[in-house]
């Protein structure tokens, strides 16, 4: 197969704050280490020491993008199987902004793994972090989220609804949707 024909998959992460994205994301790449992740937070940790500061967010865009282009290369190269965007990805609008992005730097099949959690565990995993979210931040993203909820009508190949507890063994079957 040539780079160009190798499929080159992205898992964009949708939950609100305490939904448990950021943990599954990092258990799922512990059992599977040929997926990257590229992390908002992460990023905000970077580039200001914490990442509770919010920044500058067209600096933090800019970082994603760079970070989505060295997965594409690594995957075409056969050194990756994938990147997993952990972020909250809450609007609808921001989300096909996004995946339009992602289309431009080289993925060419995007699932959006949905975190659909009750708001009350959610506002429960919150209370128990180091990093707490405001709560009527996370409660207008449940809103959100509840309005628009996540569908291949945005522009995916898939939309898989991720319970915060375990992952989908099928993704890592030799017919991995993903892929």
């Amino acid at each position: 197969m040539t780079p160009e024909q190798i499929p080159v998959p992205l898992l964009m992460l949708v939950g609100i704050p305490g939904s448990g994205k950021s943990t599954w994301a990092r258990d799922f790449v512990l059992a599977h280490p040929r997926y990257q992740i590229v992390s908002t937070d992460n990023l905000r940790a970077e580039l200001y020491g914490d990442e509770v500061v919010q920044g500058d967010w067209r600096q933090i865009w800019r970082r994603v993008i760079a970070q989505w282009q060295q997965g594409v290369a690594a995957i075409q190269q056969g050194e990756l199987d994938g990147v997993i965007y952990d972020a909250t990805n809450a609007r609808r609008r921001n989300r096909r902004e996004a995946i339009a992005a992602a289309r431009q730097t080289g993925f060419t099949v995007i699932t959006l793994g949905w975190f659909d959690v009750p708001l009350s565990m959610a506002l429960e995993h919150n209370r128990g972090r180091s990093r707490q979210v405001p709560l009527d931040i996370i409660a207008t993203m449940h809103r959100q989220l509840q309005g628009a909820p996540p569908s291949v009508a945005e522009g995916v190949e898939q939309v898989l609804i991720l319970p915060s507890n375990l992952y989908p063994k099928s993704l890592f079957s030799s017919s991995d949707p993903l892929r």
